[in-house]
């Protein structure tokens, strides 16, 4: 299982590159970003990537005070622009997929579907969609697994999966619920991320192997630190050394 760094949450004290350069002392395989990519010298954070030798697991598109906009109505130029950005930051740091976050406040479904089909003309990455609970952003247009699904029926495409974050997932439903799921609907999940609920810390040991059983490869370390990340990291990848 390679372990990824999200920079967006991980290593809060330090500036964007200091959290690559972080993961790699911590021991991650790879990081993965929010937008700030986007935000920086994108040859530049190229060249930290092969320095430190982190692979990249995926990147936002911009999120903005709206967390993204391709629901949202009348933002069609915002968003042309945003995919577009993302994808030249994609091909920068070799990043294989692209989170196109749909938008708080008034959205439409109808839009977003338009949006992400038009994005796959846009873009040749793989684009994530992913549900966001109602305790961390109640507006946002995407709430449950169960939405998610929708979307990817809709539309149809092997290069459109879901964004399976475990913190999102239980809030939604249960644990229990989590942990089938992931498994039920493997092949329309492209990525796992993963912090416990309900205070977004560290992830369990369970939620990591069962993410393993399900066949995934890699995870994306998303959560709030309560401890040292290279500690967290350690126990995450020996399970028996964490005390009951």
């Amino acid at each position: 299982m390679k372990f990824l760094a999200n920079t967006g949450f991980l290593f809060p004290e330090l500036s964007f590159p200091d959290r690559i350069r972080a993961a790699a002392e911590a021991g991650f395989d790879g990081v993965e970003f929010h937008d700030e990519v986007q935000r920086h010298d994108s040859n530049a954070i190229a060249d930290l990537l092969a320095e430190t030798g982190l692979l990249v697991g995926g990147l936002n598109i911009r999120m903005g005070t709206t967390a993204g906009c391709a629901a949202i109505p009348g933002a069609q130029n915002d968003f042309i622009a945003d995919i577009l950005a993302s994808q030249a930051a994609a091909e920068a740091v070799h990043s294989p997929a692209i989170h196109i976050l749909a938008g708080r406040g008034v959205t439409d479904r109808r839009i977003y579907v338009d949006n992400l089909r038009h994005a796959l003309d846009l873009t040749d990455r793989q684009i994530l969609i992913e549900p966001i609970c109602r305790a961390a952003m109640s507006d946002y247009h995407l709430n449950t697994l169960e939405d998610a699904l929708d979307v990817y029926d809709l539309l149809g495409s092997s290069r459109v999966k879901i964004m399976f974050d475990w913190y999102h997932i239980i809030a939604e439903n249960s644990y229990d619920d989590a942990m089938s799921a992931l498994e039920r609907h493997h092949e329309a999940i492209g990525h796992v991320q993963a912090a416990s609920f309900p205070a977004r810390n560290e992830p369990d040991a369970a939620m990591i192997q069962q993410t393993k059983t399900a066949g995934f490869t890699a995870i994306g370390l998303e959560y709030r630190p309560t401890m040292r990340e290279k500690t967290a990291l350690s126990r995450l990848r020996n399970p028996k050394n964490i005390s009951s």
